[in-house]
């Protein structure tokens, strides 16, 4: 079963996709975690990419495409998060899959209001160390600024902040959003799940609407 997961920044996607891996027994494919693997490790596609990175320049649709395929493959059963971001990637993704005979079997899109993702985001502290994440107003950590799991410190991310928040909303409305028209139009089933609640509310409607698919 391979599912995709969309939504703007600051919809969930991480914690609802840890969620899903329990449940279904999936491999959790992070776009950002793939990059840095395949750096790391010197690929013949991290070595690419890295050039592209280095130069301050974005990485080719073709290559990102080939990562996340070769990715997908070796998963097999899995969840895609942070990819595909444009209609392109995922139009290239679905080939590459349908070659293969393993297509995806549905996607689901987080749906929430800009002003909630501002909201969210501004009010979200994440752990330098080992990356959890808290909320000043609804998940508070034990001590101002420290981590519960660690104790190491809390950062309020440069892309959290209210100036960088309205360029990553517009990015998605405007580049991520039309691949939710494109899965629509080629038949894939798409489950659209209002992700502006409570997080557990939200977790079961999603455990509902993939289990009757």
């Amino acid at each position: 079963m391979i599912l995709i997961l969309i939504g703007p920044p600051g919809a969930g996607k991480g914690t609802q996709c840890k969620r899903l891996v329990d449940r279904y027994k999936l491999k959790h494919l992070s776009s950002g975690d793939i990059f840095r693997t395949e750096i790391a490790s010197e690929t013949e596609i991290g070595i690419t990419a890295k050039k592209f990175i280095d130069d301050g320049k974005l990485v080719p649709d073709e290559i990102v495409i080939e990562m996340m395929t070769k990715a997908v493959r070796a998963a097999g059963d899995c969840i895609l998060d942070g990819f595909p971001r444009t209609v392109n990637q995922a139009r290239s993704l679905d080939e590459a899959l349908e070659k293969d005979g393993c297509p995806v079997k549905a996607v689901v899109v987080l749906k929430v209001d800009d002003e909630i993702v501002a909201q969210r985001l501004t009010n979200r502290r994440v752990c330098l160390h080992c990356g959890a994440s808290f909320h000043l107003q609804h998940s508070k950590p034990a001590v101002d600024g420290v981590c519960d799991a660690c104790k190491s410190k809390l950062i309020h991310r440069d892309d959290d902040k209210a100036e960088v928040i309205s360029k990553r909303l517009a990015t998605y409305h405007k580049q991520t959003e039309p691949i939710v028209e494109y899965y629509n139009s080629s038949g894939k089933v798409v489950l659209t799940v209002d992700a502006g609640g409570n997080i557990d509310e939200i977790t079961k409607v999603l455990i509902s609407q993939i289990d009757n698919i």
